[in-house]
């Protein structure tokens, strides 16, 4: 077993040295279900879509380093400073965009996994988005994959009991639709629904 790797949080541009360690590991951890992906054979996608974080100055980024090797990364900004495909369904559904923060990724390696490191990042993400005090709510998009789908590994483990206890809701019909290319497939649109959790409501 690993030691557990130390967890530091970073924000703004100073994210932005980070951003080809999290592009390597993006890759590497979502080749796995339920995304499986492929990624794109010169890395343009993972540097666009990252650059969104080190433009925002309010983003966050939660790693964990083992030494000086980073084997997980969190991420984090203002959904208003996200792309519009991910703010469009929030717009629709009539929740004020400029008061959601969106949490990207959390991506890990196998060998540290069960090391409390998941909850680490939701801590930390949500520790940013409080600090800023303009949020009422902490958001995040989950794939959805059906059940019986014959790729999905026998002891796979959905997340949603770990994210309904730390207070997200589900909410069925807050979706966005985002392509990637799939493994042995090519570029598939993808189905993602948002997860929220509302800061004002009363405690369960």
């Amino acid at each position: 077993m690993p030691s557990t790797p130390e967890i530091r949080r970073l924000s703004g541009a100073a994210i932005a040295p980070w951003l080809d360690e999290v592009a390597r590991l993006r890759v590497a951890v979502f080749r796995d279900w339920p995304y499986l992906y492929e990624g794109d054979s010169d890395g343009e996608y993972e540097r666009q879509y990252l650059a969104t974080y080190a433009a925002s100055p309010d983003s966050v980024l939660v790693l964990a380093l083992d030494g000086t090797r980073v084997v997980g990364a969190s991420t984090g900004l203002p959904l208003a400073d996200d792309p519009e495909s991910y703010g469009a369904p929030v717009r629709r559904a009539g929740l004020p965009v400029e008061q959601v923060f969106y949490f990207g990724e959390s991506v890990l390696l196998p060998g540290y996994r069960g090391l409390g490191l998941g909850h680490a990042f939701f801590d930390q993400r949500e520790a940013h988005a409080r600090a800023l005090g303009r949020f009422r709510w902490t958001a995040f998009c989950a794939v959805d994959r059906s059940p019986d789908d014959p790729r999905r590994p026998p002891d796979y483990r959905a997340n949603d009991s770990f994210w309904h206890k730390r207070g997200y809701a589900r909410l069925p019909g807050l979706t966005t639709y985002m392509p990637w290319n799939e493994i042995d497939r090519g570029e598939i649109e993808h189905p993602l629904t948002f997860w929220l959790r509302d800061w004002q409501a009363a405690p369960a």
